[in-house]
């Protein structure tokens, strides 16, 4: 299918226009708007976290409750059409694709895809349960646990138009992002009255950030190079500038989020770990549940522990599909994969990120192939409350 390509100069200048006028709007509202004004009949969450760190994972936990309306990474199609630019100069393009998708104007999409589009033309859909399911397609009920690979096979041709028709049905719209590098960004959409925000930040140790990272390295190559602002020219991390990047911006959005935070991040911040949330999965997607006011049914709870009971770590063609895993064992390969020169570089550069979000350094590589010693620290023994939302105790 022949693609539409509009220079990233007019899109830039698209993007400015349409972020002057939502700043307008929201100083105007701002200034005036009483405090007890009702909140939107819908939930928005905005699943916040970095490539490899299981936020598809998390995402499908989203995806498949019947209730919520789920896209996986759409900020991707900016990128793709915008790749010369950096990650910071992409911040508002991609901040202001994400409110429309929150509103339901799938419009948006214009400045980047093909004119006549279909549901296939979308980055992942398929692994939205919404767009397999109707209005968007008659193959799957809405209450079904749906595979990508049915999707793709049934649901493929359906109108573009779909996405937005069954976008409004929904009481939740759940989207994951991986390309949001400072939480003061997302501060215009967590003071817009038309949205009723929660953030949900999830973070990996990143010694298994890099391991996963190492089976995706040609996938990742362009994103890499937007991080580093390499005006187009894709990157191998082997220096862990990227990785650098990443923990710097889980440190920044933790750090905004819960020392001194403003009053509008009260109770709409939940920070989650991905060791947590293998180790203990039905307490801790509950504990997410309860935060974006959702209900965990007796089919999503059989499908959770299915997934997360498989048999071993999975191998490197799914990296980036959702399979029954022992999710465990994946959350503790890095130990037996890297080498302890690589992990001691790990360590000097995220060395912030690994203190803060609770986890151990290693002295040597006996430590470290030591599964028998825990590296994923207790949250009581933290000095810091884990989320302006519930902490736990």
């Amino acid at each position: 299918m022949a693609r539409i390509r509009i220079p990233s100069t007019i899109v830039i200048i698209f993007v400015t226009v349409q972020t002057g006028f939502l700043l307008f709007m929201y100083a105007r509202y701002s200034s005036f708007m009483p405090q007890s004004e009702e909140k939107p009949s819908q939930v928005h969450v905005l699943i916040l976290s970095s490539w490899r760190s299981g936020s598809s994972f998390l995402g499908q936990l989203f995806s498949q409750h019947p209730r919520v309306f789920y896209l996986m990474e759409p900020a991707w199609h900016v990128w793709v059409t915008m790749y010369q630019n950096s990650a910071k100069v992409l911040h508002m393009a991609v901040r202001d694709l994400v409110r429309s998708v929150f509103l339901c104007d799938m419009s948006v999409f214009d400045a980047y895809m093909p004119w006549k589009r279909n549901l296939s033309d979308l980055f992942q859909w398929a692994a939205s349960r919404a767009l397999c399911s109707a209005p968007a397609c008659d193959s799957f009920q809405r209450t079904d646990i749906t595979s990508e690979l049915a999707c793709k096979t049934l649901c493929g041709r359906y109108p573009f138009s779909k996405v937005e028709e069954a976008c409004r049905t929904y009481s939740h719209v759940v989207i994951k992002e991986v390309r949001f590098f400072d939480l003061k960004v997302l501060y215009p959409l967590l003071t817009d009255p038309s949205l009723n925000l929660k953030i949900i930040h999830l973070v990996r140790d990143p010694r298994a950030v890099v391991k996963s990272r190492e089976q995706s390295v040609k996938a990742l190559a362009r994103d890499n190079g937007i991080v580093l602002s390499t005006n187009g020219t894709k990157v191998e991390d082997s220096k862990y500038k990227v990785m650098q990047e990443v923990c710097r911006s889980h440190v920044q959005i933790y750090e905004t989020a819960t020392l001194k935070p403003p009053n509008f991040l009260k109770d709409r911040y939940l920070m989650v770990r991905f060791e947590d949330l293998v180790r203990d999965p039905l307490s801790e997607i509950s504990e997410m549940y309860k935060f974006a006011d959702l209900n965990l049914t007796p089919r999503l709870k059989s499908w959770i522990y299915n997934i997360t009971h498989g048999q071993g770590p999975g191998k490197k063609k799914e990296a980036f599909k959702i399979t029954s895993r022992d999710a465990v064992s994946v959350s503790q390969a890095w130990r037996n994969v890297l080498s302890f020169q690589k992990v001691k570089r790990i360590q000097e550069v995220c060395k912030g990120a690994i203190n803060i979000l609770g986890y151990q350094l290693v002295d040597s590589e006996k430590e470290q192939r030591d599964l028998t010693l825990d590296l994923v620290l207790p949250r009581r023994q933290n000095q810091f409350s884990w989320s302006s939302f519930n902490p736990k105790h």
